[in-house]
């Protein structure tokens, strides 16, 4: 029984996540209400403050637990087979790839989240902290910070994107964001 509770509260969670992802990506953060969200997730009132305690609250869920998956994504992609440079390309190709796949939830993640101030920017920066990380991991001869400059670099080609309306386009920043890597990589 008690499996059976935490399946429902696991769905009942990602469906307001979706209702959010949803009602944002439709009206803007600003604009979007707690009730706008339930609708979008055929939910209650009551069950979107059983998991969370604002909209605020929300978006930042949102925004990390598709950032988690994008990061999942991208580890996924990493061969240890394969060289250098088209492990740097499948990594690339699999979390633009993702991206692209939700156009919906990348304006959310990259524009709607800074509507948050300083709550919005901490969570971002910690995401981009953990991609760093990642990439620290699978590069062991780069520093922390040019790890961080790959990130943000990466972000302002998808922000410019996003910004142009090209979401479905993502795979084409392969190519600049590879060539970005191997040149603060000094190859």
């Amino acid at each position: 029984m008690a499996e059976t509770d935490a399946t429902a509260q696991r769905e009942h969670r990602a469906r307001v996540l979706e209702g959010m992802a949803h009602a944002v990506s439709r009206k803007g953060y600003a604009e979007t209400t707690i009730a706008d969200i339930v609708a979008e997730a055929s939910v209650s009132r009551r069950t979107f403050y059983e998991h969370f305690e604002s909209k605020a609250a929300c978006l930042v869920a949102l925004y990390e637990a598709a950032s988690h998956n994008a990061l999942k994504v991208l580890r996924g992609a990493i061969d240890a087979q394969h060289g250098a440079h088209l492990r740097i390309e499948n990594a690339l190709r699999a979390y633009l790839g993702c991206m692209a796949a939700n156009p919906v939830l990348v304006r959310t993640l990259f524009i709607e989240i800074l509507h948050l101030g300083p709550e919005g920017l901490a969570s971002r920066r910690r995401v981009n902290r953990e991609i760093a990380g990642f990439i620290v991991q699978t590069v062991p001869a780069i520093s922390p910070q040019l790890a961080m400059a790959i990130v943000g670099g990466i972000n302002e080609l998808v922000l410019e994107y996003i910004e142009q309306d090209k979401v479905g386009q993502l795979a084409e920043l392969v190519e600049p964001a590879s060539r970005l890597v191997h040149a603060v990589l000094g190859e």
